[in-house]
């Protein structure tokens, strides 16, 4: 957790808005890791990945279960009362201009443009990582960039 608990916090903060949605999928993140006796690590940079992925697939799973649930009060109403914008009263809510284009962008290209400007890893390896084609990860960088820039200006 030393070594990479910033970078998969980092994911899990993409994915949610409220700091304690993305503490809970830290923390299981991080108790899957602990139960992946049977994974064989290469080196750092596999674990890392395998870390990334871990945590991108509980982040898209809460997101899939939390949209199924059934809400039966006012959620807009209830969600700006959760989360406050003040950063001296809830200084881990992220409400920065850039992590709330990254978090308005679909997935992917959320994802991929995420692991290639934060985390510096180029698109083959990324392509390996999402198990994807990496003329596909290229394209979406790109359009993520694109629309990462409108969404700035």
């Amino acid at each position: 957790m030393d070594v990479h608990g910033s970078t998969v916090w980092r994911v899990c903060v993409l994915y949610f808005r409220a700091s304690a949605d993305a503490q809970d999928a830290f923390q299981d993140t991080m108790v899957k890791y602990a139960l992946a006796d049977a994974v064989a690590f290469n080196d750092e940079e596999h674990r890392k990945a395998w870390l990334i992925r871990v945590a991108t697939n509980t982040c898209k799973d809460m997101l899939k279960a939390a949209s199924r649930a059934h809400v039966p009060f006012d959620e807009g109403a209830c969600a700006e009362r959760l989360v406050s914008s003040d950063a001296e009263t809830q200084p881990a809510s992220f409400s920065s201009e850039v992590v709330d284009a990254m978090r308005n962008l679909a997935d992917p290209p959320r994802t991929p443009l995420y692991l290639s400007l934060y985390e510096g890893y180029t698109a083959p390896e990324i392509a390996r990582m999402v198990d994807a084609p990496v003329n596909t990860v290229y394209s979406w960088i790109a359009r993520g960039k694109t629309l990462l820039k409108e969404a700035l200006s």
